[in-house]
Parts: C-alpha cells; structure tokens; sequence
C-alpha cells in the first residue's frame, strides 16, 4: 500500500534558495568556518563542501578567497552600524550618554561576532581592496562619532587625531576583550574615558603642547 502525505513515499524536493539566502548560507557556514577552524579553512572550496553546494556557486557569489574575507568585514561592519545607530536613538541627551553608546556597541558587536573577526581582518591585511573598504568604513564611522559627541565641544572642536586615537583604541579594547585579554566592562569603560576626554578636550579649544605653544 503506498502512502501519501507527510508520512512516507518519494521525499519532496528541496527547495531552491533564492540568490539571498543562498548568500547567507554561504557567509553563516563561513563565519562557523572561521570560527571552529580558523581563516586559513576560508577557501572556497571548503566553503562549498561545507556548504553542501558545488564550487561554482561559491565562485557566484565570492569570486576569490578575498572577495568572502571582504564580504564577512563589510556584513560585520553593517552590523555594528546598525547596533550602535539603534542604541543611539534610545539614549539619553548627556555626553555620558553618547560615550556609553559608542563604547559599548563597538565592543558588544566584537563580541558577539567572536575572536574570528581579528581574523578576518588579520587575513585581509595588505590586500588592496580591505584598505580601500576598511578606510571608507573607518571615514564613515569617524564622521558619525564626530556628529554626535561635536554637540558637546562647545565652541571647541574634535580634532581629527583625537577621533583617529579613539577608533585605534576602540579596535584595540574590543579585540581584548574578544580574546579574554581584557574583562569586557573594563574594554567599556576604558574607552568611555577616551571619548569623554577627547571631547573635554576638544571643547577646552586643545590641551597640546602644540595647541599652547601657538
């Protein structure tokens, strides 16, 4: 007697992902890759045969090795841009506010995504295309910062170096914090103080020797 329905007979064909989801397969399996083998398992031929899919698909979507290292930077950048543009829409109007904002999300988005995302970076350095992305990432990061704590400057302003100091320690502290060098809250609230004090700093009208001297 055959049966019908749910309970036996031919499987029912799987179905076919769209160009998105397969998209996000790929980068899921990849980010588990990086993780559990490090980036050096980031071939995609490997991908492919984690995947369960064919080395032409993978191709399809990545073209080279630094084509998928390029797309887990830029998916890891959207989504700390998202977690830190919510988290400024719900806080409170001080400076501390805002301080608490940045630091947390750029360490908390680290965190969640894992020590692999040093790799990736690390992976990626010297490749011409991850300084062109990382340095149009970085600019937009920086001019975001600068519009929301400038407020707070008075008529002073934020000097380029000071925003360049604190993206240097917020990739530092978060990174540590990743890999268990430095306790969490502590990457926090030691790069709250660097965006505190830069601002201090910028609406003092600059405390360098520089700054005195002319």
């Amino acid at each position: 007697m055959s049966s019908t329905g749910n309970g036996g007979g031919a499987a029912s064909p799987r179905r076919r992902l769209s160009r998105e989801d397969r998209r996000r397969q790929l980068l899921n399996v990849a980010w588990r890759l990086a993780r559990d083998e490090g980036t050096q398992a980031l071939t995609l031929g490997r991908l492919a045969e984690q995947a369960g899919v064919t080395k032409p698909v993978v191709y399809g979507h990545f073209g080279t090795p630094t084509g998928l290292l390029l797309a887990l930077y830029k998916e890891f950048d959207a989504r700390q841009t998202a977690l830190m543009d919510a988290a400024l829409r719900k806080s409170g109007p001080g400076l501390p506010d805002k301080a608490a904002v940045i630091a947390s999300a750029y360490v908390d988005c680290v965190l969640e995504q894992g020590r692999e995302i040093p790799g990736v970076v690390a992976a990626l350095a010297g490749a011409p295309e991850l300084e062109a992305t990382k340095r149009e990432y970085q600019a937009l990061f920086l001019e975001k910062c600068r519009r929301v704590l400038a407020p707070f400057a008075g008529a002073g302003r934020i000097a380029d170096a000071g925003l360049w100091a604190m993206l240097g320690a917020a990739e530092a502290l978060s990174y540590a914090a990743a890999t268990a060098d430095v306790p969490a809250a502590q990457a926090k609230a030691e790069l709250f103080e660097i965006i505190v004090a830069m601002v201090e700093r910028g609406a003092r009208g600059g405390s360098s020797r520089a700054g005195d001297a002319a």
